[in-house]
């Protein structure tokens, strides 16, 4: 058991629901109807035509590039094939997606080894798998969207940030192996390529390359033996020297909270989220961790700039390019601008919550919430009659009916606004119940505060409610989550299949005609 038999379980899908796809729906569809032809011109070489309708940047079609050119050599052989530009069909560009599933399935392997070194392989392959059958990566894996390959980038991004170290070249970490002056800055460098590629892959994903780099930085400041600083020696090295003294005692008044058993179960350089003894003792944790983070942070101020300022060079680039272009996105600008979108915390708090309900909604865990919410009165009930009222007033004054929203009965989008969502006020208030839910069981430490703030900063300025963009953060917060019983994973695995079962019948099976429009439209996310 391990990441081949994750890949061979992942592939034992794939192959055939990709081939049966391509033969229903031989054609571009929906978003691909813009996508293919683009990187079909890719493939003729035509670099400088570009669709005004794509909103997102050509990264997906240079990869799409350098994998028809790893299969024409082959293509051409067996005389499948005769010009390069045949080879960038809609069932070929289709099977990319297909790879990268599988590449993406490997990442989340070994993600989940790395935070939980002491789990039995055969629970970490049953996760992985699990994870690859989530419904929204899953759907998009058989069609020519970004989604899977935005996905892949920063879960590698993450994954090289985890280990410090080069992931897919031996002939450069033997390269950079020797090098002593700063070898911090060796590691970033792949953080580096893989964040820059992921943002030319999507946009939004600046979000997340800073959000790897924040772990980055907490993961070194907090594990580095000079965390335990004295803050008065911090203080006095300052006034005497202009920087921190490396000669000063470091003892510990300021030190870390010990992570006891009840606390946390401390995994490689992460700890898994866990239930504070008091509100009391959870907010003195964050703020003792933050003041560590600064001062330690302050005490390897060159060594973090170098290291981490391949992460600023990128994200200048990016800045220089959102000045340039106008807008965020690239085209259908109009549609597509940046709005306070606050509700969108919500749908996916409500989205996150029902992916994971074999957690969090067994009796057992029930009685654990409750009883937990119980002895943390009255903060507890403060905090939930807070997450409520946060969660109505969103709903309520910051939800957008973007026009691609009402009027397109394609999208499930679509059936949950007017069915739920618009449909009673007290909908509003549940999904509120959700945010609660959610909140109660978060650890309040530094990670889960960057990882709140990255989703926020990535989801609410969409006015589009998509359900695909919420599939990284729900990676990253699943990968994080403690919940190591494998019948609720198998359980959920089923659920899984389930709606994908139903998703795929609805899209293949279950075409409909509109009267303004010809041609056959199908159901999809």
């Amino acid at each position: 058991m391990g990441r081949i038999t994750v890949a061979v379980m992942v592939s034992l899908w794939v192959i055939p629901i990709s081939i049966i796809v391509n033969r229903i729906v031989p054609h571009p569809y929906m978003d691909e109807i813009f996508h293919i032809p683009q990187a079909q011109e890719y493939c003729r070489g035509n670099f400088r035509i570009w669709d005004p309708m794509i909103t997102t940047p050509p990264g997906l079609y240079h990869l799409s590039l350098a994998y028809v050119a790893s299969l024409f050599p082959g293509m051409y052989c067996v005389k499948a094939v005769s010009p390069f530009s045949h080879v960038c069909s809609t069932a070929i560009l289709r099977s990319f997606n297909g790879v990268l599933a599988v590449i993406c399935s490997i990442l989340v392997y070994e993600i989940i080894t790395h935070l939980r070194p002491t789990l039995d392989k055969r629970k970490a392959t049953l996760y992985a798998v699990v994870l690859a059958l989530y419904p929204l990566h899953w759907f998009f894996t058989f069609l020519y969207y970004t989604d899977v390959a935005s996905l892949t980038v920063v879960l590698a991004m993450y994954l090289a940030c985890l280990k410090k170290n080069y992931l897919f070249s031996a002939l450069v970490k033997h390269l950079f192996w020797k090098k002593q002056a700063f070898p911090l800055m060796d590691k970033s460098f792949l953080y580096k390529q893989l964040g820059a590629l992921s943002v030319v892959i999507r946009q939004t994903n600046i979000i997340w390359m800073l959000f790897v780099a924040c772990t980055g930085v907490v993961d070194i400041t907090l594990a580095h033996p000079r965390k335990n600083m004295k803050a008065d020696d911090f203080h006095e090295s300052i006034r005497n020297s202009g920087s921190p003294s490396p000669k000063k005692s470091i003892t510990g008044e300021s030190k870390l909270r010990k992570r006891k058993l009840g606390a946390g179960v401390k995994t490689g350089n992460h700890s898994t989220p866990s239930i504070s003894v008091s509100s009391t003792a959870r907010m003195s944790g964050l703020v003792e961790e933050f003041q560590n983070l600064l001062l330690t942070s302050w005490y390897l101020k060159w060594e973090l700039l170098s290291s981490f300022c391949p992460f600023f060079l990128v994200l200048v680039a990016f800045g220089a390019f959102v000045h340039w272009n106008g807008s965020v996105v690239l085209g259908a600008k109009e549609a597509h601008t940046v709005s306070p979108h606050f509700a969108q915390i919500m749908y996916f708090s409500l989205i996150a919550s029902l992916a994971m309900a074999p957690w969090h909604f067994s009796l057992g865990q029930a009685s654990d919430m409750f009883w937990s919410f119980w002895e943390k009165r009255p903060f507890s009930f403060f905090q939930g009659i807070m997450a409520l009222t946060a969660g109505f007033l969103s709903v309520h004054f910051f939800s957008i009916a973007h026009p691609y929203l009402l009027a397109d009965n394609r999208h499930y989008p679509f059936y949950l606004w007017r069915k739920v969502i618009n449909g009673h006020w007290s909908m509003k208030s549940t999904e509120g119940l959700f945010v609660s839910s959610l909140a109660g069981k978060a650890q309040r430490k530094i990670w889960v505060l960057a990882y709140f703030l990255a989703s926020a900063a990535a989801l609410i300025p969409a006015p589009l409610i998509e359900f695909r963009y919420y599939t990284i953060p729900f990676f990253l917060l699943v990968l994080h989550s403690p919940t190591d019983d494998a019948g609720s994973w198998l359980l959920m695995g089923i659920v899984y299949l389930a709606v994908n079962a139903f998703t795929m019948t609805m899209f293949l099976y279950r075409p409909f005609h509109w009267e303004h429009e010809p041609g056959i439209q199908r159901f999809i996310w």
